[in-house]
Protein backbone atom coordinates (compact mmCIF):
# COMPACT_ATOMS: atom_id res chain seq x y z
CA UNK A 1 0.00 0.00 0.00
CA UNK A 2 2.62 2.29 1.14
CA UNK A 3 4.84 1.64 -2.52
CA UNK A 4 1.38 2.29 -4.43
CA UNK A 5 0.88 5.62 -2.19
CA UNK A 6 4.58 7.18 -3.16
CA UNK A 7 4.03 5.90 -7.10
CA UNK A 8 0.88 7.78 -7.22
CA UNK A 9 2.54 11.00 -5.18
CA UNK A 10 5.30 11.04 -7.84
CA UNK A 11 3.50 10.67 -11.21
CA UNK A 12 0.98 13.80 -9.23
CA UNK A 13 4.15 15.89 -8.66
CA UNK A 14 5.04 15.27 -12.36
CA UNK A 15 2.01 16.61 -13.62
CA UNK A 16 2.02 19.61 -11.55
CA UNK A 17 2.77 23.03 -13.27
CA UNK A 18 6.06 24.57 -13.17
CA UNK A 19 6.66 26.74 -10.31
CA UNK A 20 6.23 30.76 -10.78
CA UNK A 21 8.84 32.56 -9.43
CA UNK A 22 8.53 35.60 -7.30
CA UNK A 23 10.53 38.46 -9.53
CA UNK A 24 12.13 40.70 -7.65
CA UNK A 25 10.04 43.85 -7.05
CA UNK A 26 11.00 47.58 -7.50
CA UNK A 27 12.00 47.88 -3.88
CA UNK A 28 14.38 45.04 -4.13
CA UNK A 29 17.45 44.79 -5.90
CA UNK A 30 17.87 42.84 -9.37
CA UNK A 31 18.84 39.44 -9.59
CA UNK A 32 22.46 39.21 -10.44
CA UNK A 33 22.41 36.90 -13.47
CA UNK A 34 25.34 34.62 -14.41
CA UNK A 35 24.02 33.28 -17.79
CA UNK A 36 21.61 34.41 -20.27
CA UNK A 37 20.09 30.66 -22.71
CA UNK A 38 18.89 31.78 -25.95
CA UNK A 39 16.70 29.72 -28.31
CA UNK A 40 14.16 31.14 -31.08
CA UNK A 41 11.80 28.63 -30.72
CA UNK A 42 9.93 25.82 -28.82
CA UNK A 43 7.32 23.07 -30.96
CA UNK A 44 5.17 22.41 -28.04
CA UNK A 45 5.56 22.20 -24.04
CA UNK A 46 8.65 23.65 -22.41
CA UNK A 47 8.95 19.81 -20.97
CA UNK A 48 8.15 16.39 -21.75
CA UNK A 49 7.28 16.55 -25.52
CA UNK A 50 8.68 16.72 -29.04
CA UNK A 51 11.65 19.10 -28.56
CA UNK A 52 12.57 22.38 -29.76
CA UNK A 53 15.91 24.55 -28.84
CA UNK A 54 14.79 25.07 -25.63
CA UNK A 55 13.39 22.05 -24.02
CA UNK A 56 16.96 20.30 -23.76
CA UNK A 57 17.96 23.63 -21.52
CA UNK A 58 15.01 23.56 -19.69
CA UNK A 59 15.07 19.77 -18.44
CA UNK A 60 18.44 18.87 -17.55
CA UNK A 61 19.52 22.67 -16.39
CA UNK A 62 16.90 22.35 -14.07
CA UNK A 63 14.77 25.64 -14.93
CA UNK A 64 12.48 24.88 -12.77
CA UNK A 65 10.88 28.30 -12.43
CA UNK A 66 8.72 30.49 -14.92
CA UNK A 67 8.58 34.05 -15.21
CA UNK A 68 6.11 36.44 -16.77
CA UNK A 69 7.94 37.98 -19.82
CA UNK A 70 5.27 40.81 -21.24
CA UNK A 71 8.31 42.02 -23.69
CA UNK A 72 8.57 38.55 -25.07
CA UNK A 73 6.91 35.83 -26.57
CA UNK A 74 6.93 33.56 -24.24
CA UNK A 75 7.54 33.03 -20.70
CA UNK A 76 11.19 33.17 -19.25
CA UNK A 77 12.66 30.25 -17.64
CA UNK A 78 14.68 30.11 -14.42
CA UNK A 79 16.63 27.70 -12.24
CA UNK A 80 16.36 27.87 -8.42
CA UNK A 81 19.20 29.78 -7.27
CA UNK A 82 18.02 32.99 -10.05
CA UNK A 83 21.42 33.33 -11.58
CA UNK A 84 20.43 31.18 -14.88
CA UNK A 85 17.81 32.72 -17.19
CA UNK A 86 16.34 30.69 -20.35
CA UNK A 87 14.48 33.26 -23.37
CA UNK A 88 12.36 31.87 -26.23
CA UNK A 89 12.62 35.28 -28.69
CA UNK A 90 11.04 33.70 -31.24
CA UNK A 91 12.28 33.07 -35.13
CA UNK A 92 13.08 35.55 -37.70
CA UNK A 93 15.47 39.10 -37.11
CA UNK A 94 12.63 41.17 -35.84
CA UNK A 95 11.40 38.82 -33.00
CA UNK A 96 15.30 38.49 -32.12
CA UNK A 97 15.98 42.04 -32.03
CA UNK A 98 12.74 43.01 -29.91
CA UNK A 99 13.25 40.21 -27.38
CA UNK A 100 16.55 40.77 -26.57
CA UNK A 101 16.40 44.03 -25.60
CA UNK A 102 13.06 43.23 -23.99
CA UNK A 103 15.38 40.94 -21.83
CA UNK A 104 18.23 43.42 -21.95
CA UNK A 105 16.03 46.19 -20.66
CA UNK A 106 13.93 44.05 -18.14
CA UNK A 107 14.57 46.24 -13.97
CA UNK A 108 13.99 42.79 -13.03
CA UNK A 109 17.65 41.31 -13.59
CA UNK A 110 21.33 42.49 -13.55
CA UNK A 111 23.41 41.50 -16.81
CA UNK A 112 26.31 43.02 -16.03
CA UNK A 113 28.22 40.07 -15.70
CA UNK A 114 25.83 37.48 -17.65
CA UNK A 115 27.40 35.07 -20.41
CA UNK A 116 24.70 35.14 -22.92
CA UNK A 117 25.26 31.74 -24.84
CA UNK A 118 22.95 32.60 -28.34
CA UNK A 119 22.08 28.66 -29.75
CA UNK A 120 20.04 27.01 -31.73
CA UNK A 121 20.02 25.00 -35.39
CA UNK A 122 21.21 25.85 -38.51
CA UNK A 123 21.43 25.19 -42.45
CA UNK A 124 25.13 24.22 -42.63
CA UNK A 125 27.44 24.42 -45.37
CA UNK A 126 28.38 21.02 -46.91
CA UNK A 127 31.91 22.50 -47.82
CA UNK A 128 32.40 22.79 -43.84
CA UNK A 129 30.61 20.20 -41.70
CA UNK A 130 28.00 17.91 -41.45
CA UNK A 131 24.64 17.88 -40.06
CA UNK A 132 24.85 17.58 -36.35
CA UNK A 133 28.08 19.63 -36.21
CA UNK A 134 28.70 22.55 -33.92
CA UNK A 135 30.59 25.96 -34.67
CA UNK A 136 31.22 28.71 -32.72
CA UNK A 137 31.37 31.78 -34.40
CA UNK A 138 34.50 34.73 -34.34
CA UNK A 139 31.84 36.69 -36.28
CA UNK A 140 28.07 37.47 -36.93
CA UNK A 141 27.09 38.48 -40.74
CA UNK A 142 23.56 39.88 -41.90
CA UNK A 143 22.02 40.68 -44.96
CA UNK A 144 21.11 44.46 -45.73
CA UNK A 145 22.01 44.70 -49.62
CA UNK A 146 20.58 46.07 -53.06
CA UNK A 147 18.71 43.38 -54.88
CA UNK A 148 17.76 42.82 -58.55
CA UNK A 149 16.23 39.83 -59.98
CA UNK A 150 18.95 37.96 -61.49
CA UNK A 151 16.80 37.81 -64.64
CA UNK A 152 17.93 41.34 -65.10
CA UNK A 153 21.17 41.16 -64.13
CA UNK A 154 24.33 41.52 -66.67
CA UNK A 155 25.29 38.23 -67.59
CA UNK A 156 28.34 37.78 -65.67
CA UNK A 157 26.60 38.37 -62.33
CA UNK A 158 26.64 35.84 -60.05
CA UNK A 159 23.31 36.71 -58.28
CA UNK A 160 21.40 39.89 -58.18
CA UNK A 161 22.29 40.90 -54.20
CA UNK A 162 24.78 43.27 -53.51
CA UNK A 163 26.33 45.67 -51.11
CA UNK A 164 24.53 49.18 -50.83
CA UNK A 165 27.57 50.78 -51.23
CA UNK A 166 28.41 49.22 -54.42
CA UNK A 167 27.63 48.71 -58.05
CA UNK A 168 27.69 45.24 -58.34
CA UNK A 169 28.12 41.88 -56.26
CA UNK A 170 31.64 40.98 -55.17
CA UNK A 171 33.67 44.57 -55.05
CA UNK A 172 37.24 44.52 -54.71
CA UNK A 173 36.94 46.66 -51.67
CA UNK A 174 33.80 47.66 -49.58
CA UNK A 175 32.46 51.07 -48.85
CA UNK A 176 31.13 51.40 -45.40
CA UNK A 177 27.73 52.82 -45.29
CA UNK A 178 27.29 55.22 -42.22
CA UNK A 179 24.12 54.85 -42.10
CA UNK A 180 24.12 51.45 -41.98
CA UNK A 181 25.98 49.55 -39.45
CA UNK A 182 23.87 46.46 -38.89
CA UNK A 183 25.82 43.95 -41.59
CA UNK A 184 28.85 42.65 -39.36
CA UNK A 185 29.27 42.26 -35.51
CA UNK A 186 32.67 40.76 -34.41
CA UNK A 187 32.46 38.58 -30.88
CA UNK A 188 35.18 38.07 -28.38
CA UNK A 189 37.48 35.75 -30.54
CA UNK A 190 39.17 34.76 -27.55
CA UNK A 191 36.07 34.00 -25.71
CA UNK A 192 35.10 31.83 -28.86
CA UNK A 193 38.52 30.48 -29.22
CA UNK A 194 38.12 28.97 -25.49
CA UNK A 195 34.91 27.56 -26.12
CA UNK A 196 35.94 25.63 -29.07
CA UNK A 197 38.93 23.75 -27.06
CA UNK A 198 36.45 23.05 -24.33
CA UNK A 199 34.37 21.52 -26.72
CA UNK A 200 36.47 20.07 -29.60
CA UNK A 201 36.88 16.96 -28.36
CA UNK A 202 33.17 16.47 -27.35
CA UNK A 203 31.69 12.67 -28.52
CA UNK A 204 28.75 14.23 -30.87
CA UNK A 205 25.90 12.27 -31.19
CA UNK A 206 24.96 10.75 -34.88
CA UNK A 207 22.04 8.77 -36.11
CA UNK A 208 22.22 5.98 -38.83
CA UNK A 209 19.65 8.09 -40.95
CA UNK A 210 21.29 10.84 -40.99
CA UNK A 211 24.59 8.72 -42.01
CA UNK A 212 23.44 7.18 -44.16
CA UNK A 213 22.09 10.40 -45.83
CA UNK A 214 25.56 12.08 -45.61
CA UNK A 215 26.86 9.22 -47.67
CA UNK A 216 25.15 11.12 -50.58
CA UNK A 217 27.20 14.31 -50.30
CA UNK A 218 29.71 13.28 -53.03
CA UNK A 219 32.90 15.30 -53.28
CA UNK A 220 31.96 17.24 -49.82
CA UNK A 221 33.99 15.45 -47.49
CA UNK A 222 33.03 17.35 -44.64
CA UNK A 223 29.69 16.87 -44.92
CA UNK A 224 29.61 13.43 -44.95
CA UNK A 225 31.55 13.20 -41.70
CA UNK A 226 30.20 12.13 -38.61
CA UNK A 227 29.13 15.24 -36.36
CA UNK A 228 31.92 17.08 -35.27
CA UNK A 229 32.67 20.96 -33.55
CA UNK A 230 34.35 23.51 -35.75
CA UNK A 231 34.90 27.31 -35.56
CA UNK A 232 32.80 29.35 -37.86
CA UNK A 233 30.70 31.97 -38.90
CA UNK A 234 26.94 32.74 -39.23
CA UNK A 235 25.09 34.53 -42.19
CA UNK A 236 21.65 36.15 -40.86
CA UNK A 237 18.68 36.26 -42.87
CA UNK A 238 15.34 37.08 -43.10
CA UNK A 239 15.00 35.22 -46.31
CA UNK A 240 14.55 31.15 -46.27
CA UNK A 241 16.90 30.87 -48.94
CA UNK A 242 18.51 27.67 -50.16
CA UNK A 243 21.04 26.22 -53.00
CA UNK A 244 24.29 25.84 -54.37
CA UNK A 245 23.73 29.42 -55.52
CA UNK A 246 22.61 31.19 -52.70
CA UNK A 247 25.66 28.92 -50.83
CA UNK A 248 28.02 30.67 -52.95
CA UNK A 249 26.60 34.59 -51.83
CA UNK A 250 26.71 33.58 -48.21
CA UNK A 251 30.03 32.23 -48.76
CA UNK A 252 31.30 36.26 -50.54
CA UNK A 253 28.76 38.20 -48.37
CA UNK A 254 30.99 37.19 -44.87
CA UNK A 255 34.06 36.86 -47.06
CA UNK A 256 33.77 40.25 -48.07
CA UNK A 257 32.08 42.07 -44.71
CA UNK A 258 35.10 39.97 -42.66
CA UNK A 259 37.91 41.29 -44.66
CA UNK A 260 38.84 38.01 -45.11
CA UNK A 261 38.68 37.17 -41.50
CA UNK A 262 35.55 35.10 -41.76
CA UNK A 263 33.89 31.58 -43.20
CA UNK A 264 30.43 31.26 -43.51
CA UNK A 265 29.71 27.72 -42.28
CA UNK A 266 25.65 28.50 -40.82
CA UNK A 267 22.99 29.84 -41.95
CA UNK A 268 19.94 31.45 -39.67
CA UNK A 269 17.02 33.95 -39.23
CA UNK A 270 17.86 35.64 -35.83
CA UNK A 271 21.97 36.28 -35.29
CA UNK A 272 22.55 39.98 -36.19
CA UNK A 273 19.26 41.24 -34.57
CA UNK A 274 20.69 40.08 -31.70
CA UNK A 275 24.15 41.36 -32.07
CA UNK A 276 22.40 44.79 -33.13
CA UNK A 277 20.26 44.94 -29.34
CA UNK A 278 22.85 43.81 -27.21
CA UNK A 279 25.44 46.42 -28.91
CA UNK A 280 22.93 48.88 -28.11
CA UNK A 281 22.31 47.37 -24.33
CA UNK A 282 26.15 47.75 -24.14
CA UNK A 283 26.35 51.35 -24.80
CA UNK A 284 23.34 51.39 -22.30
CA UNK A 285 25.64 49.93 -20.02
CA UNK A 286 23.23 46.82 -19.79
CA UNK A 287 25.56 44.24 -20.71
CA UNK A 288 28.77 43.19 -21.71
CA UNK A 289 29.34 41.92 -25.24
CA UNK A 290 32.50 40.31 -25.08
CA UNK A 291 30.80 37.52 -22.98
CA UNK A 292 28.24 36.75 -25.86
CA UNK A 293 28.84 33.47 -27.32
CA UNK A 294 27.55 32.32 -30.63
CA UNK A 295 26.66 28.64 -30.89
CA UNK A 296 24.91 27.08 -34.28
CA UNK A 297 24.66 23.65 -34.79
CA UNK A 298 23.53 21.67 -38.23
CA UNK A 299 19.82 20.63 -38.29
CA UNK A 300 19.85 20.20 -42.74
CA UNK A 301 22.43 21.50 -45.46
CA UNK A 302 22.47 24.89 -47.25
CA UNK A 303 22.04 23.13 -50.64
CA UNK A 304 20.96 19.93 -52.22
CA UNK A 305 22.73 16.60 -52.61
CA UNK A 306 24.25 16.21 -55.56
CA UNK A 307 21.66 15.18 -58.40
CA UNK A 308 18.65 16.42 -56.49
CA UNK A 309 16.74 19.47 -56.97
CA UNK A 310 17.14 22.92 -54.62
CA UNK A 311 13.05 22.92 -54.35
CA UNK A 312 13.28 19.07 -53.49
CA UNK A 313 16.11 19.94 -50.35
CA UNK A 314 14.36 22.92 -48.90
CA UNK A 315 11.22 21.17 -48.14
CA UNK A 316 11.68 18.14 -47.14
CA UNK A 317 11.88 17.14 -43.60
CA UNK A 318 14.84 18.17 -41.87
CA UNK A 319 16.65 14.82 -40.76
CA UNK A 320 19.29 16.02 -38.71
CA UNK A 321 16.45 18.81 -35.65
CA UNK A 322 17.28 16.37 -33.16
CA UNK A 323 20.76 15.46 -33.50
CA UNK A 324 21.39 19.31 -33.64
CA UNK A 325 19.36 19.88 -30.67
CA UNK A 326 21.57 17.17 -28.94
CA UNK A 327 24.79 18.71 -30.18
CA UNK A 328 23.53 22.55 -28.88
CA UNK A 329 23.26 21.58 -25.59
CA UNK A 330 26.27 19.62 -25.09
CA UNK A 331 28.42 21.97 -26.42
CA UNK A 332 26.77 24.81 -25.11
CA UNK A 333 25.96 23.52 -21.40
CA UNK A 334 29.96 22.09 -21.48
CA UNK A 335 31.26 25.23 -21.67
CA UNK A 336 28.44 26.85 -19.48
CA UNK A 337 29.09 24.63 -16.90
CA UNK A 338 32.87 25.46 -17.09
CA UNK A 339 32.34 29.16 -16.57
CA UNK A 340 29.81 28.76 -13.62
CA UNK A 341 31.92 26.62 -11.91
CA UNK A 342 34.39 28.78 -11.53
CA UNK A 343 32.45 31.98 -11.08
CA UNK A 344 34.63 33.22 -8.50
CA UNK A 345 37.22 33.98 -11.66
CA UNK A 346 34.68 34.43 -14.25
CA UNK A 347 32.86 36.40 -12.65
CA UNK A 348 35.30 39.21 -12.77
CA UNK A 349 37.60 37.44 -15.78
CA UNK A 350 36.84 36.35 -18.43
CA UNK A 351 37.62 33.06 -20.22
CA UNK A 352 40.74 32.93 -22.93
CA UNK A 353 41.09 36.76 -22.12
Amino acid sequence: MRLRLAVLSFFALCLLPPAVAQTPSAQTAPWPIRAVIIATFEVGNDTGDAPGEFQLWVEREHLTETLDFPGGVHPLRTNKDHTILGMVSGTTLVNSTASMMALGLDPRFDLTHAYILINGIAGVDPEDASIGSAAWARFVIGDVAREIDPHDAPADWPYGLFPVTAQRPNPPALKPASWSRSNLYELNPRLAAWAFEKTRSLPLGDDPKVSAYRKDFTGFPNAQRPPFVLMGDTFASDYYWHGATMTRYANDWVRLFTAGKGNFVMTEMEDSGFMNALERLRQMHRVDTQRVMVLRTGSNYSMPRPGHTAVESVTEEYIGTRLALESAWLCGSTVLHNILDHWQTTSGHIPGD
